[in-house]
């Protein structure tokens, strides 16, 4: 299977994909066969429901969101086949964030920007999980709602009503009671983000 879904795949959107994400060949030509078993549609794109019948997202507390990640508003023409669906490009950019920092160093593009990677697209990434209506800041109800699907009925809602207000006052420097991304970086300046979202991807 692998042989036929590198054939499916040409040579020159190979390279362009190492150059965009730092994947090397291999786990290019490996994440399209994974890409191509999940396309149920067989129409070269997945949709939702694709992700959806992935076991560890079916599970994940943050699924649907995670999920979310791959169909982001106003996407390039480039990454999508249709609003609803996402092509092999899209689903690589996406899963480019969760390469290791380190393999940044093996695949140095000078003339392109910031690494999809990079601390800052990390963070990125996980602040967009949090800010539901995507309008740049995590309002107190953004962040009860991620946190009830993180922990379900396990905590009453006044316990995560403050946990949200003390996450906020922690977190919120110019007093308009929400968090916005720089705020968000300032709380996790410390935390090895890096090494948290990264996945290992067989090279």
């Amino acid at each position: 299977m692998g042989s036929r879904a590198s054939s499916l795949l040409r040579e020159e959107d190979i390279e362009e994909i190492k150059k965009e994400t730092g994947f090397s060949h291999s786990q290019i030509t490996r994440l399209y066969s994974r890409f191509h078993s999940l396309d149920k549609g067989e129409n070269g794109a997945l949709s939702r429901e694709d992700f959806q019948r992935i076991p560890e997202l079916a599970i994940n507390p943050l699924g649907d969101r995670i999920i979310n990640a791959f169909f982001p508003e106003g996407t390039n023409k480039k990454y999508t086949a249709r609003e609803d669906q996402v092509n092999f490009r899209g689903f690589m950019r996406t899963l480019a964030h969760f390469r290791p920092v380190e393999d940044n160093e093996k695949n140095k593009d000078l003339t392109s920007g910031e690494p999809l990677n990079s601390r800052t697209n990390k963070l990125h990434f996980a602040f967009q999980l949090y800010d539901l209506d995507r309008d740049d800041k995590i309002s107190r109800d953004e962040l009860l709602q991620v946190l009830r699907m993180m922990v379900g009925v396990n905590i009453s809602d006044e316990q995560l009503g403050s946990i949200a207000d003390r996450t906020i006052q922690e977190a919120d420097t110019n007093g308009d009671m929400c968090i916005s991304f720089s705020e968000f970086t300032k709380v996790l300046e410390k935390v090895d983000v890096e090494q948290k979202m990264s996945i290992r991807f067989l090279h």
